[in-house]
């Protein structure tokens, strides 16, 4: 570990007395440069330019006195990273307790033995050095572990979603179904945030996690045979029965797969997500019958973006005309049944930024 040049070291010697700042200026300069002042309150004009490596304060000093400078010293986070060694004629023990107390690095006893005063401070000098090298090496070593940490999450989620995508495949859907509900699913949590509702729940780490989690909410489908879930026609109650398995399946396959991999907050959001997203309001939903708001709130949300999805995205292949508005009239007929009251409200006023995301003229009508 490189020490820099103590030439380049700036000592600042705070004393009302011109004989001992004179004293200390010789026997430091050789080797750093020497500043004095002869006031407390001239420390702080001193540091608004300079920024000192050691100060070297004078207890007893008219106006202002050395705790008060240091008083000052800590209470500022500009200057509470200098380290302070206290000048003092006083033998008391009780002073020096106090000099430390205060957040001094050391103290010297007045008048200077050169020696001393020289030793103390080059050990200052070289523990601050070591310091201040060893920040830098943590600071790099920490940006370095973040990026790598972002990267990891970066491929852990392009994995996550290209499942997702394979998955959605398999049941001929239009292929955009993850992307469109993710953006949904983060319209309507950000316009709820904005709106203050949901505060307790509604963290940013919430929200978040809830974003990340939507592609995983129809995961469960990887085990629902192709002859049920490909099937063109009307299912039956059998395979109706099959289909409504994906969201136990989902909850199991990120509780086995992700659950040693991915951090907690995500596993839950995620689970629920995948296990409820199919529970309704009134507590006719699958696969656990919960009601109101038993049902997780992510669920919620999730239920709400992936049904206006389905909705929208059957013109494509059915040839349907069904604007935005059509769909939101779907959504509005299941509310207080099948959908959050609250949640339902709010996704409707969205209306033009819904339309705007798909591309759908704007009308006023």
């Amino acid at each position: 570990m490189d020490i820099e040049n103590n030439l380049d070291k700036i000592v600042l010697v705070v004393d009302d007395d011109s004989t001992s700042l004179k004293l200390a200026q010789r026997i430091l300069e050789p080797d750093y440069r020497v500043a004095t002042v002869n006031k407390g309150e001239l420390v702080f004009s001193y540091l608004k330019h300079n920024t000192p490596d050691l100060i070297l304060l004078d207890l007893n000093m008219p106006e202002i006195d050395g705790f008060e400078v240091m008083r000052r010293l800590q209470s500022n986070e500009k200057y509470v990273e200098i380290p302070v060694m206290f000048l003092t004629a006083n033998q008391d023990s009780d002073i020096e307790a106090k000099c430390l107390e205060s957040g001094a690095i050391d103290f010297v006893n007045k008048p200077f033995v050169p020696l001393v005063l020289k030793g103390r401070v080059k050990r200052i000098m070289e523990l601050y050095s070591y310091r201040k090298e060893l920040e830098k090496i943590v600071s790099e070593q920490t940006e370095t572990i973040i990026q790598q940490t972002e990267r990891i999450a970066h491929i852990q989620n392009a994995v996550i979603v290209g499942m997702a995508n394979l998955i959605e495949e398999r049941d001929d859907s239009t292929g955009t179904h993850v992307r469109n509900t993710q953006h949904y699913v983060e319209m309507l949590c950000l316009e709820l945030k904005k709106r203050g509702m949901f505060d307790e729940q509604l963290t940013e780490n919430y929200i978040s996690q809830t974003i990340r989690a939507t592609p995983l909410h129809d995961i469960g489908k990887i085990k629902i045979p192709d002859a049920i879930l490909k099937k063109p026609g009307k299912l039956t109650t059998e395979e109706f029965e099959v289909i409504k398995d994906h969201a136990r399946y989902g909850a199991e396959i990120i509780d086995d797969i992700l659950g040693g991999v991915e951090e907690p907050d995500y596993l839950e959001v995620g689970r629920q997500i995948a296990l409820y997203h199919h529970e309704r309001w009134d507590g006719t939903g699958y696969p656990t019958q919960l009601k109101g708001e038993d049902i997780p709130l992510c669920a919620r949300i999730m239920s709400i973006a992936d049904v206006f999805d389905a909705l929208y995205e059957e013109r494509v292949y059915k040839k349907e005309i069904r604007p935005v508005s059509a769909c939101l009239k779907i959504i509005e007929e299941g509310r207080g049944t099948q959908f959050d009251p609250k949640l339902v409200d709010v996704f409707i006023s969205m209306a033009d930024e819904l339309s705007a995301y798909v591309g759908e003229e704007i009308t006023n009508e």
